[in-house]
């Protein structure tokens, strides 16, 4: 029996740095494809003349693969006229040592037609501009604590051990403390209590032995341009902030309805969420896709009926730290049991790391419901969820687990 032709006439893209080759599929009533392939340059003169190929051609659905940033500008400018299905490059891979570039523009063509491929996640434009900031400011943030762990490492081997005394080496105290250091790094004698906060006080003979040590002429100038740096990139993160700001304004209801879920106090936060899985919920069938996408679901890896890896995958490499970082902080948390006594049961049976992703998966299925169904966050349905039934059998050991749970 044939493949069913789903798309009459579509068109395959295979997407290069300087250049793209397209392959336009066209199916009569008989059932006979025939194929025209043009390569056309990736200046915005050659994707205007493919997009008029296209229209040309009586062509709206277009599927191409998502190589690198490369694919951006050509979606760009075919997003208005035609419908366009991202791919993943191993979804429409052609055979070893049998692709070109015009076989591997008329495979995703023959893969397309007959809807074999399973498109990407695409937000639209004004979701994919604030993803774009939240991800450089993600960058920005990593800069940030590299650099803050050069100065640590500086001051270890000058022997200028503040981090044992202080909980900040970056806070207002230690900083006044270093730029006295750096004034004159031979010179360790200084008085240290005009320099720090009242609350520090009793921790001045400490301060005094921690400061004792020995900083180069060159370590001195490494401090002096690390700080320089970590101060620039820091003002460069304020002004990126406020720019996401703005963008994220149309959002505010959105962005309130996340801020009720547990650990979510910071507004970045919520325009993460957002930026990433966007506020139209309809694009994701279920809670389910939405997990498997952002990478918070066990793979199927089964062969000969042996089950090998059902580890999460790497998808999600931006949403799932963020909701890893979130789950990490609600389960240190009594103030939500439902979430607390949930962690405390799978922690018991499959470790740490397995109970911190299952709560990963929990925060981000209510975030898809309270976007779905335009609610706040409602803990009673949790807690109803985990209640056990009246009538349910358990053996010793559960009865036990149970109510070690229960009492804390």
């Amino acid at each position: 029996m044939a493949l069913k032709i789903v798309y009459k006439i579509c068109c395959g893209i295979d997407v290069h740095k300087t250049f793209v080759v397209a392959s336009n599929a066209s199916t009569n009533k008989q059932g006979i494809t025939t194929y025209k392939s043009h390569r056309f340059s990736t200046y915005t003169k050659g994707l205007k003349e493919l997009l008029q190929w296209l229209l040309e051609s009586n062509c709206k659905d277009v599927c191409m693969g998502c190589t690198g940033k490369y694919w951006i500008p050509v979606y760009n400018v075919l997003e208005k006229d035609c419908s366009i299905v991202l791919a993943h490059p191993k979804y429409v891979k052609a055979i070893h040592c049998k692709k070109t570039d015009k076989k591997d523009a008329k495979w995703i063509a023959d893969l397309f037609k007959h809807d074999l491929v399973a498109g990407s996640f695409m937000p639209p434009a004004d979701i994919r501009q604030p993803r774009d900031l939240m991800r450089y400011r993600y960058k920005l943030t990593c800069f940030m604590s590299s650099e803050k762990n050069r100065l640590q490492n500086c001051l270890t081997v000058s022997n200028i051990q503040l981090e044992n005394v202080v909980s900040d080496t970056f806070g207002k105290s230690s900083k006044r403390i270093l730029d006295k250091l750096l004034e004159n790094p031979l010179d360790t004698s200084f008085d240290i209590e005009p320099l720090i906060h009242n609350s520090m006080k009793g921790k001045i003979p400490e301060l005094e032995l921690a400061i004792d040590g020995y900083i180069t002429p060159e370590q001195a100038g490494k401090l002096k341009i690390i700080r320089r740096h970590f101060e620039d990139l820091e003002s460069r993160k304020a002004e990126l902030e406020k720019l996401i700001l703005a963008l994220a304004a149309p959002y505010q209801q959105e962005l309130d309805l996340i801020l009720t879920a547990p650990s979510f106090k910071n507004i970045f936060s919520a325009i993460g969420v957002i930026s990433e899985i966007g506020v139209n919920m309809e694009a994701f069938p279920s809670a389910k896709h939405l997990c498997s996408w952002a990478g918070l679901a066990p793979t199927n890896n089964e062969s000969a009926g042996k089950k090998k890896s059902v580890r999460v995958s790497k998808a999600g490499c931006y949403i799932k730290p963020l909701l890893v970082q979130c789950a990490n902080s609600v389960v240190k948390s009594e103030n939500h049991p439902e979430i607390h006594n949930r962690f405390l049961r799978i922690r018991k049976r499959r470790g740490h790391k397995k109970a911190i992703i299952a709560i990963a998966r929990m925060l981000l299925t209510a975030l898809y419901n309270m976007l779905k169904k335009k609610e706040p966050y409602n803990a009673e349905l949790y807690k109803k969820s985990d209640a056990f039934p009246v009538e349910r059998e358990i053996t010793v050991e559960q009865a036990y687990t149970i109510s070690s749970v229960s009492r804390l």
